[in-house]
């Protein structure tokens, strides 16, 4: 089953500041989506169209299954959406937590449990279950945040700078983590500031000012601007500072 969100010259205007300026991209099934940007890029304003928070100055957004469109509302259940900073409960463990958000999602028992082992193996949190979310490194706080969000298997995974403060070696244990829950039905949305993960997306889209300047595949893009990175990719296209 292939999945799809397509946006439509989407514009998003706060009073003076036009946060999303005519914006315009199909995101597929089955594809990693680098949103890449510094701050104020408009990263987070799209995210927050797809998922509903926002509504447009202008444009549109569309979802379609294997081709046909599908309303936002029958999408709602479909779409996990893991925000900058997520407020976890400091004295719930990883596993009160995860049963806490059972509840939340109406799972069955059965399904949640195989679903909580296959989640605490690929996230390698297991002998962790019982530690309180205010007593997990960084990287472990993220990690139970994608668990959280994965929980009732989303077709489309909004992720907004997910290793955004995390040390390196969180960094790629989360990167690994991704690239192995990517499949044909899962649309993964990601967005960063950090250039040098660019290049670990399949499709990535820059993002300055609220304009989409830019998507391809990094190695196509890269190779087309004639430069070793996205640091001097993104500095050639803009003129910005990264």
């Amino acid at each position: 089953m292939n999945f799809a969100i397509e946006v439509r010259d989407l514009t998003k205007k706060f009073k003076s500041v036009t946060a999303l300026d005519g914006v315009t991209q199909s995101f597929d099934s089955g594809v990693l989506h680098g949103l890449i940007g510094p701050e104020g890029a408009g990263k987070t304003t799209l995210l927050r169209h797809i998922v509903g928070l926002y509504v447009p100055t202008s444009g549109e957004i569309e979802f379609k299954i294997n081709g046909k469109i599908i309303s936002p509302g029958d999408m709602k259940n479909s779409i996990s959406y893991m925000p900058q900073q997520q407020s976890l409960y400091p004295d719930l463990s990883i596993a009160e937590h995860l049963e806490f958000f059972r509840e939340l999602y109406g799972l069955k028992k059965d399904e949640y449990s195989s679903k909580v082992e296959e989640l605490l193996g690929i996230t390698q949190l297991k002998k962790f279950r019982n530690r309180p979310a205010g007593n997990l490194s960084g990287g472990m706080y993220k990690k139970l945040g994608l668990m959280i969000s994965l929980l009732h298997s989303p077709k489309i995974l909004l992720l907004d700078e997910p290793t955004n403060g995390v040390d390196p070696i969180a960094r790629r244990e989360f990167w690994d983590l991704l690239h192995h829950l990517i499949t044909p039905e899962i649309i993964i949305i990601y967005t960063t500031a950090y250039m040098d993960e660019a290049e670990r997306c399949d499709l990535v889209h820059l993002l300055d000012n609220g304009k989409l300047f830019s998507s391809g595949t990094p190695s196509e893009l890269l190779e087309k601007a004639q430069v070793q990175n996205f640091d001097e990719f993104y500095l050639r296209q803009t003129g910005a500072q990264v």
